[in-house]
């Protein structure tokens, strides 16, 4: 009974079997990594020219002041679980730049398959210190994402300095169902809130007629994409509904399906890149993607001279020898024989055989006990994350289901088990916020942004994965109140101090002598241009002024901050 069960848990948690059909995930799991390592990138790259200005002690939202929350709230060794940071040895701008270019080079040595489970480990826990101290410039769902995916990664990338496509260590099953999982679930997930949310825009099949207008960071395909007629609007929102809710089930039947769903899901994928800037999110889920194949699927793509020679043209994996059989045993029979009748040759090569015989078990029982404790950690964690992950699926399906919640609660702070939902309720309408200054209170000048949408005239550009966190921060906030987003009038007095960190986050600075004597926030509604509109005056944009978004502050004398006009109640979003 035992020796089953060891059996079971060995197929599952063990590494692939070398298959004649080619089902392997050599090449996959390859792909993959390499692409997992340029989405690290792309996320440090980011925070390299914006987290001075987001989470500096010059910034917008301080870390260290956020931490000291933390520590108020946790004085105990429970901070550090609910926040695991690196920053909380040090939140200065030193150990924030330090952490940053940390992340950066090891996700280019990722790029490079170099010593790669020790660099995804590194990016893993730079990463999360960011998230784990950004507060509201954080915790968004491509983080979770990202973070789930390099944490499974851990499990699913093969060992050694220089593995090359890893023939002697295949991916474990556990580890690569587990990230097919994420990429379902991320699917699966997002179509169940939009039917959950009872929002009529997908019920009426009317989501997608402004979707490209409304998102966050349109780019200029979704300007042409806008102005499609409902009929394929109402067609898209109806094959994304499709997609999401039927579709990737295809990934739990046989082989053929997988391919199937691969080929579906993965054009759509690049659309939504093109037309849209969600960051390095739709190119996460486009690299879990490629999971769905398999080796012999993917060598029909690669010509017969750049195939791997660990795989043979039929996807099969060559077997490469065992360790203990690339071990030299001893004397052959072609070595010279007057080495073996040397005076004292018999006592030496008794004494040699004597100890061999003692070492070589020795090392065979210490690497047996490290595989074990190796396939025993992976295991608790694998599981641990499927049970977590699972229970989150099963509470959105059944709020009420008998599922003990704790597991779920204790992974929370490290983002490795996540619930997600993408566009459950669409946004109605596309508002900005814009920051003005001014020193007579009457003629204001407006901050340029360097990303989302300001002056009609220009064109919204594609920039995605990079991740400009302040521009994605203030749409957000402008569906809401000044009330519940802080960054607002804290950004306002960074920009009355002329807050050089902070002022890095605009395209440029309209006051460089000395700071306004006032600064206000404003909130605009933009509407796409029709293509008349856009033929006769080359605007990409129009745009109302609603009125004031926040408070008009000014500082005192003595330093305080003093706010000079409180904003009138805005009109409903529409």
């Amino acid at each position: 009974m035992a020796s089953a069960a060891q059996a079971v848990l060995h197929r599952i948690f063990g590494p692939e079997q070398p298959s004649a059909a080619g089902r392997g995930h050599l090449l996959p799991r390859w792909i993959f990594l390499r692409a997992l390592g340029l989405i690290y990138f792309s996320a440090f790259y980011s925070l390299l020219f914006q987290i001075r200005g987001l989470i500096g002690p010059d910034g917008v939202l301080p870390a260290q002041k956020y931490l000291a929350l933390v520590m108020r709230s946790f004085p105990g060794w429970e901070r550090f679980w609910f926040a695991p940071s690196l920053f909380w040895l040090s939140s200065g701008d030193h150990m924030l730049m330090a952490i940053t270019i940390t992340g950066l080079i090891a996700s280019l040595l990722v790029v490079a398959n170099a010593w790669p489970r020790p660099m995804l480990f590194i990016c893993f826990v730079c990463f999360l210190s960011f998230v784990s101290a950004a507060g509201d410039f954080s915790n968004y769902q491509s983080d979770g994402m990202l973070l789930e995916a390099g944490f499974l990664s851990l499990f699913f990338a093969p060992r050694g300095l220089w593995p090359g496509f890893g023939a002697v260590d295949p991916p474990s099953r556990a580890s690569l169902f587990l990230l097919q999982w994420e990429w379902f679930r991320i699917y699966f997930e997002s179509g169940l809130v939009k039917l959950l949310s009872g929002d009529p825009q997908w019920r009426h099949f009317t989501a997608m007629d402004e979707y490209y207008q409304n998102g966050p960071l349109p780019t200029w395909v979704g300007w042409y994409m806008q102005h499609l007629p409902h009929w394929f609007q109402a067609t898209a929102t109806a094959a994304t509904l499709l997609m999401e809710l039927v579709i990737v089930f295809l990934l739990f039947f046989p082989r053929r399906f997988r391919l199937l769903c691969f080929w579906i899901v993965t054009p759509w994928e690049i659309i939504v890149i093109l037309t849209a800037n969600y960051t390095f999110l739709n190119y996460l889920v486009l690299s879990l993607g490629f999971l769905l194949l398999d080796d012999g699927h993917l060598l029909r793509f690669v010509p017969a001279r750049f195939r791997p020679a660990q795989i043979s043209s039929t996807g099969h994996l060559e077997q490469s020898p065992e360790p203990s059989q690339l071990e030299h045993p001893g004397p052959s029979a072609a070595e010279p024989k007057a080495l073996l009748d040397a005076p004292g040759a018999a006592v030496s090569e008794k004494s040699e055989t004597t100890r061999a015989s003692f070492v070589a078990p020795t090392k065979g029982r210490v690497r047996n006990h490290l595989t074990a404790l190796r396939r025993s950690i992976s295991t608790v964690f694998l599981l641990w994350i499927f049970y977590a992950t699972t229970a989150e699926l099963l509470h959105m399906l059944w709020r009420e289901a008998p599922v003990p919640f704790f597991p779920v609660a204790v992974l929370e702070p490290l983002r490795i088990a996540n619930q997600y939902g993408l566009f459950a309720v669409m946004t109605r309408g596309r508002y900005e916020i814009e920051f003005q200054g001014s020193n007579d209170g009457q003629n204001w000048t407006a901050y340029p942004f360097r990303y989302k949408p300001q002056r009609p005239d220009e064109p919204p550009r594609i920039y995605a994965p990079y991740q400009p966190r302040f521009d994605w921060n203030l749409w957000f906030a402008s569906l809401g109140d000044w009330r519940q987003n802080s960054l607002v009038p804290l950004t306002e007095e960074r920009l009355l101090e002329n807050s050089r960190d902070t002022l890095s986050l605009f395209a440029g600075n309209p006051f460089p002598q000395s700071p306004p004597k006032y600064v206000r926030a404003v909130l605009w509604q933009y509407w796409f241009t029709s293509m008349a509109e856009k033929r006769a005056t080359g605007l990409w944009w129009k745009r109302q002024l609603l009125g004031l978004y926040a408070p008009v502050l000014t500082i005192n004398p003595d330093g305080q901050f003093v706010a000079i006009q409180w904003p009138e109640p805005l009109p409903p979003h529409e």
